[in-house]
């Protein structure tokens, strides 16, 4: 009997050690790395194109930050196209992205995607450029009107004139309209003229170089011109050399862009509005991480903050714009790691 005993726990321990040393299966494996997998935060970036300096450093920050929270991005780069941007949209829906963040194409072209988004479950912030006209759960950019604001206030302060001239982006990027309207209320009452207002189609900069030249070839000269951002502003200074190399027109544009802080350090360009485009990127990433992880948008914006895109009233974060000028482009744009001292002041 007591060899029966003996043999049935030698047995017992004998099955227990080759459970505890089995292997999982391939497919078992291949479940767990699954299941492994579905936990990493995954956040889906759509733009609208990549060819900008500007887009491209928010995305490098973005990925970056998104890197340090532990999450990953899906990026879909719509190559200027609305259809394009709606199609990729639906591809991070798919894909089951836990929040998207979009820079639109088209301000009032998405609500039928996004709409199935957000039944979905998955949330949405509108990045840099107001959505309108459909569900979003948080909008982040950069004051814009603040931006017109700042633009128009410079100018008045430096008595150029009386006589504008707007040459902003296409009227689909709703940050043109906030500018616009920023320019317009600091101007009312004062003594100045927008004779006109040009809008990029696309931000194709042949457009606006041709603008520019219909504008000081075909009739006076403007006493300053406005535009939309920095690239604008360098198509602008291309159709002045070309035409009229000796004459300076006071110039301004958005973004601090390499180019344009060079123009201003060489006296071509009047002026920069520097967006803190670092911190901008970064944030995003950030609300992107809490709404992933079910933080309500509520609690991330400063009380009572919001904006209505025509569909809602949308919590939003705003970041303050600086006028970039030669005199303190060191302490803004350089001291700040934006662009190097090597970067400006090349020769």
């Amino acid at each position: 009997m007591q060899q029966k005993i003996k043999t049935l726990i030698i047995f017992t321990l004998a099955v227990a050690m080759l459970t505890a040393c089995k292997k999982d299966s391939p497919s078992e494996r291949s479940v767990k790395k699954t299941e492994k997998k579905k936990q990493v935060t995954s956040i889906g970036f759509s733009i609208d194109t990549l060819a900008l300096e500007r887009w491209q450093r928010d995305l490098d920050v973005f990925i970056n930050r998104l890197r340090e929270r532990g999450a990953e991005a899906i990026v879909q780069n719509a190559g200027n196209s609305v259809e394009e941007q709606n199609k990729q949209l639906r591809y991070l829906m798919e894909r089951n992205v836990n929040v998207i963040v979009a820079v639109a194409k088209d301000q009032d072209s998405l609500t039928e995607i996004l709409t199935e988004i957000h039944n979905k479950g998955i949330k949405i912030i509108s990045y840099d450029r107001l959505i309108t006209n459909a569900p979003v759960d948080l909008y982040i950019s950069v004051n814009t009107e603040r931006v017109g604001e700042l633009m128009a206030q410079r100018f008045l302060a430096s008595n150029v004139g009386k006589r504008w001239y707007l040459i902003l982006g296409p009227q689909e990027d709703y940050n043109m309209t906030l500018m616009q309207r920023g320019i317009e209320l600091t101007t009312r009452g004062k003594d100045v003229l927008i004779e006109g207002i040009f809008y990029t189609d696309g931000w194709n900069y042949d457009l606006s170089y041709n603008a520019a030249v219909d504008l000081i070839t075909k009739g006076p000269i403007p006493d300053a011109i406005i535009c939309g951002n920095d690239a604008v502003a360098g198509s602008v200074l291309n159709a002045m050399d070309d035409y009229y190399p000796e004459h300076h027109i006071p110039i301004c544009g958005q973004d601090a862009d390499i180019a344009a802080c060079q123009n201003i350090v060489r006296g071509k360009q009047d002026f920069t509005v520097y967006k803190p485009i670092t911190t901008l990127a970064e944030k995003a990433a950030d609300c992107a991480v809490s709404l992933a992880q079910g933080m309500d948008e509520t609690n991330i914006v400063p009380k009572g903050s919001t904006i209505n895109n025509g569909y809602d009233d949308i919590p939003v974060i705003w970041l303050e714009p600086e006028i970039v000028t030669k005199s303190n482009i060191d302490d803004i744009v350089i001291k700040s790691g934006f662009h190097t001292y090597g970067e400006v002041y090349r020769q």
